[in-house]
């Protein structure tokens, strides 16, 4: 058995060249009429010889008395009878400037676990009494019970457990040149994916020239939607599709694309080991604000490590699936299996007696995180349940939530969901109402 691991870095504020190289310089951020210098300092680290042993290190944050947000008042959406669904509601964003100028120069600490080690195992034998699947290395419940002892060394399971380069062999296979790209992209990606020719392949919008120089934006594809996109869109030599680099992937581990597209989703960090924030949109969603101001706004003005918003209705694991089972989005038999599991760890009702905890139910299509230890193992420990028992994430999110809560001194952040909506929006519709179309969920937009 072998294992790999990742541990905090350090990262850079590069200036990329024509060739794609980045390289150190000198330059000045200015945010409130406030300058400060930054000199990026190139260092050399053995352990990274994927990436030629380049490691980065950001200059040194903005420190404002005031924040030109802080006397912002967050008003709830207007009330209507007529429409239920999801409402936007206002949210100030910093102009991009000002956002990168308050990046953390430093990342954040991650409590107790320092270095994140990972399962391998190449001739791993079936073990479908565990649940599970082959992928995810089939972790029996007593590895499951171990994993949220958290130490300052940890080794868990995290999927790609059949081979040594995730990509490789492990299933969510991917080319050599994706895989190398992959490896290149530092410190921030933006990540989305499209599996079963399910969604409408959609362009960020407002994206600012600092984040399409420096940002990463990755667009995942089976095989079935790429045919797809090549009978209405030109995939260039490059594998780009606009700001979206394409990435194919095969072989896949599941049947099942909502499954699939969780690999991804919760397991960015394997994907971009080099990468230190991501910003996770699901493939029915548009991204129309610049990465830096999201980044902004939820995890550094906040220092926070992870960020998500809460469901718009419910807030209660129990409400949640049943609500589930009434939308048949998934059998009912396998959601009441995953929910009495629950109940016998001590799965409760939410209550006000959680708070400051406000929601047990995220919305899970917009997950804004940094790459540190602790928050790897959350996605991973989140993903092991997404893989032993049903896909809806909702389902097992505060379940891998509170376990780690109730042992070291970190916890997911929710915003409320009408924040989200100021975020990405769905491909279809003007100003206000974006109607389903092409199985797209209604969002709105102010």
């Amino acid at each position: 058995m072998l294992v790999f691991s990742d541990h905090v870095r350090s990262f850079v504020n590069p200036v990329w060249t024509s060739s794609g190289r980045p390289v150190a310089q000198r330059d000045s951020l200015t945010a409130n009429g406030l300058s400060t210098g930054s000199q990026m300092e190139r260092q050399s680290d053995s352990s990274q010889k994927q990436v030629e042993g380049l490691i980065w290190s950001f200059p040194p944050a903005v420190v404002l008395n005031h924040h030109p947000c802080e006397n912002f008042s967050l008003s709830p959406p207007p009330i209507d009878r007529k429409r239920t669904g999801p409402r936007p509601c206002p949210v100030c964003y910093l102009p991009v400037e000002q956002a990168l100028a308050l990046r953390p120069a430093q990342p954040s600490a991650s409590p107790v676990l320092q270095r994140l080690n990972y399962m391998s195992e190449e001739n791993l034998v079936s073990k479908d009494s565990n649940g599970g699947s082959l992928f995810g290395g089939y972790p029996s419940l007593e590895e499951r019970d171990k994993s949220y002892d958290i130490k300052d060394l940890m080794t868990v399971h995290c999927g790609f457990v059949r081979g040594k380069i995730p990509g490789l062999n492990t299933g969510f296979d991917v080319d050599e040149a994706d895989r190398s790209e992959m490896q290149q992209c530092q410190r921030t990606v933006v990540a989305s994916a499209i599996f079963g020719n399910y969604d409408i392949l959609q362009q960020p919008e407002n994206i600012s020239e600092s984040s399409k120089d420096t940002v990463c934006f990755f667009m995942f594809l089976d095989e079935e939607t790429e045919a797809a996109l090549k009978n209405s869109t030109t995939i260039d030599h490059t594998k780009r599709i606009g700001l979206w680099r394409v990435v194919v992937v095969r072989n896949l581990p599941y049947s099942d694309a909502r499954r699939n597209g969780k690999v991804p989703k919760l397991l960015l960090h394997r994907l971009f080991p080099n990468v230190r924030y991501s910003i996770w949109i699901d493939g029915k969603l548009k991204l129309v604000r610049d990465p830096y101001q999201v980044l902004e706004r939820f995890l550094w003005r906040k220092n926070v490590s992870f960020a998500i918003s809460r469901h718009y209705r419910r807030f209660d694991v129990y409400e949640e699936a049943e609500a589930n089972k009434a939308g048949g989005k998934y059998d009912n038999a396998s959601i009441d299996y995953q929910i009495e599991f629950y109940k016998r760890e001590g799965l409760t009702h939410y209550s006000s007696a959680k708070l400051p905890i406000t929601s047990d139910v995220p919305e899970g299509c917009v997950i804004i995180r940094e790459h540190i230890p602790i928050t790897n193992l959350f996605t991973c420990l989140w993903f092991n349940e997404v893989d032993r028992f049903t896909s809806r994430d909702q389902l097992s999110f505060s379940t891998v939530r509170d376990k780690i809560r109730s042992r070291v001194n970190w916890t997911a952040d929710m915003f409320l969901d009408c924040e989200r909506l100021h975020q990405p929006r769905s491909y279809q519709g003007s100003v206000h109402v974006i109607r389903n179309q092409a199985r797209n969920e209604v969002i709105e937009l102010k």
